[in-house]
């Protein structure tokens, strides 16, 4: 199935706040209520995206932004999109922006019993970190993950790259 990715809506924060109560937040108390998900729409250091088709919401994320690192809020994907490119073009949209943000590293959060989501992060290259028990609501634990956009040591390679590959000999 052919899709996009756009900005969310403001108007699209009561159905991403419903995704994230029955693909996220199942079995826990809903916290990410529409008004939550319509604060970080209107947050300049948050990014609301969506995967579209045919007018449906395919999948979203949201992703806060901070100097040097952004923290994945929420991700999902529906049911039936799993494993069809959704999350991994979601993931991809919201690294290449934190990129071009100059955001070196991105963290996140699961469920620690989750998977399927930590096999579909540690694909996407990031590591499995700090377990934080209780962390949902004190009932289960998380995992904290992060990938690595870019260090110091890997931008300086890269011009050197970059300075090499351009090289002509002076005559």
């Amino acid at each position: 199935m052919s899709f996009s990715i756009r900005l969310a809506r403001s108007a699209e924060a009561a159905q991403l706040a419903r995704l994230s109560r029955d693909l996220i937040e199942y079995d826990l108390p809903w916290r990410w209520s529409a008004e939550r998900v319509l604060r970080c729409l209107k947050d300049r250091a948050t990014n609301g995206i969506v995967a579209v088709a045919g007018g449906r919401i395919l999948g979203f994320a949201l992703m806060h932004y901070l100097d040097a690192e952004a923290h994945l809020l929420l991700l999902a994907v529906t049911p039936a999109q799993r494993r069809s490119g959704v999350g991994r073009a979601l993931v991809t949209w919201l690294e290449d922006t934190a990129r071009v943000a100059g955001v070196g590293t991105i963290r996140l959060e699961v469920r620690a019993g989750n998977e399927g989501a930590r096999a579909f992060y540690r694909q996407l290259g990031y590591r499995e970190g700090q377990l934080l028990p209780g962390y949902y609501e004190g009932r289960e634990a998380a995992l904290r993950l992060s990938r690595r956009l870019w260090s110091p040591a890997t931008e300086a390679a890269s011009q050197v790259k970059a300075l090499l590959l351009n090289w002509r000999p002076s005559t």
